[in-house]
């Protein structure tokens, strides 16, 4: 480790943590504020040291083999505590971080050692330029990348991968603190070439790996959201249909009503028409359609998939109490709504499937509360229906919809859960309704 006094030892102690605190920062959010994360930044780093340069003094042989082990560890521990990430992504970034470690402190002593003959000085130098380049490098090329893929890592990283990173930090940290690395050979450099090439591929890998999957993920959803407008521009064709025929047993029936009218005229049957009329009434207003909601887009939507749910004889109640002037755009109610309730359908015909005596049905539930919007959806499920990370398994809701729900849902701050409750499925929502500002500001085009 090249050796030196007490104040080089200081020096460099101070700059190698300090150049590991920039490079983390750099690719992770810290979850305080500016001034409480600098200030606990600096006492962490006297904490570490004082006692470190103490020991150096003390022991100098032991020091120079485990100090930096003792010293990064304790960043590891101090870093979870100061990143608001998921431990599974800070995992990831601390694995990225020391691997940068390697590279400026290996550099730094293999730069001296080879060039300016064990001269503390240039290690110490040489290690400020590669830490201030690799800051350089992250700000300016990789930063934005890592941290819009992070929600990747977040969501799909698993147990196994996290263990593998782990290791790898245990792999390099062991290797960086060899005490053979004094010996000047050329299989040792090849060894150190061969350590970072090894562990900056994997650190690739694993990016690309989840970026990749993260974006699939993206295309997933993206599809999602065609198929359904499909089913929607389906599902209003239909209804356009519906009302064409709708019009022509109108017109059908209008001709038989005047000719009927005409012939009670005719023969003065003025009791006999009374009567008639009262009785065509009464029919007109059991056929009238059903008025659900104020908001015409969701008395459609709703209607349209109350009609199909009663066409697989599934029993429905809508407990529906909006108005028509919601600043929630309309494409993403429907984007909800149809989703879940065509979900539940899903659902309840697989019941029947498998359980034909098994009672299905389809409770709606959709209210205001001031600038809250709350949903509640209920229905007949099977039984071994289970969840994955909170959601339904793809097979049990008929593999499209949840995510397009999940996706508007958080456009509006939602909060969402799902779950089994011994064979009713319960779909919950409470989504904020934006004011006509936000709105106007473009809320809605999220």
């Amino acid at each position: 480790m090249l050796g030196g006094s007490v104040y080089v030892a200081f020096i460099r102690f101070a700059l190698s943590l300090l150049g590991t605190i920039v490079l983390f920062s750099r690719l992770s959010e810290s979850r305080y504020p500016p001034k409480k994360t600098v200030a606990g930044y600096v006492i962490f780093g006297a904490a570490v040291i004082v006692p470190a340069c103490v020991w150096y003094v003390i022991d100098w042989e032991s020091c120079v083999r485990i100090v930096a082990f003792v010293m990064f560890v304790a960043f590891c521990v101090f870093a979870v505590i100061m990143s608001r990430d998921p431990i599974y992504l800070t995992v990831y970034k601390l694995a990225l971080t020391f691997y940068l470690l390697a590279v400026f402190l290996i550099g730094g002593i293999e730069i001296s050692i080879i060039f300016f003959d064990r001269n503390v000085w240039a290690d110490i130098i040489m290690r400020a330029v590669l830490i201030t380049l690799m800051a350089y490098f992250i700000d300016t090329k990789i930063k934005n990348s890592i941290r819009e893929f992070g929600h990747y890592v977040e969501n799909e990283l698993d147990r196994f991968s996290v263990g593998v990173m782990i290791i790898s930090i245990l792999f390099g940290i062991g290797f960086i603190m060899n005490p053979k690395l004094r010996e000047q050979t050329p299989y040792r450099l090849f060894q150190i070439l061969t350590n970072f090439f090894l562990t900056g591929v994997l650190q690739l890998l694993i990016f690309r790996l989840y970026l990749h999957i993260g974006k699939e993920r993206e295309y997933q959803k993206e599809n999602q959201l065609m198929q359904m407008n499909h089913r929607l521009l389906e599902q209003n064709m239909e209804l356009l249909q519906e009302s064409v025929e709708s019009g022509k047993r109108i017109r059908h029936d209008a001709r038989h009503h005047n000719a009927l009218i005409a012939e009670y005229a005719r023969r003065g049957q003025d009791e006999e028409l009374l009567q008639y009329l009262k009785e065509y009434d009464r029919e007109m207003e059991t056929h009238m359609a059903e008025n659900i909601c104020a908001n015409t887009t969701i008395n459609n939507l709703l209607a349209a998939y109350t009609r199909r749910a009663d066409r697989e004889q599934i029993k429905v109640t809508l407990d529906v109490d909006l108005d028509g002037n919601l600043t929630i755009p309309n494409i993403d109610l429907v984007t909800i709504l149809a989703n879940a309730y065509e979900n539940a359908i899903y659902g309840c015909i697989e019941v029947r499937k498998q359980s034909p005596e098994r009672e299905c049905f389809i409770h709606l539930v959709l209210k205001r509360k001031k600038n809250k919007l709350v949903i509640r959806c209920s229905n007949t499920c099977r039984i071994e229906m289970e969840l994955k990370n909170g959601q339904p398994k793809p097979e049990f809701t008929g593999g499209i919809g949840v995510l397009s729900i999940i996706k508007t849902a958080e456009n509006f701050g939602g909060e969402y859960d799902f779950k089994n409750d011994d064979g009713v499925f319960v779909f919950r929502l409470i989504m904020n309704i934006p004011s006509t500002e936000e709105k106007e500001g473009g809320l809605g085009c999220i």
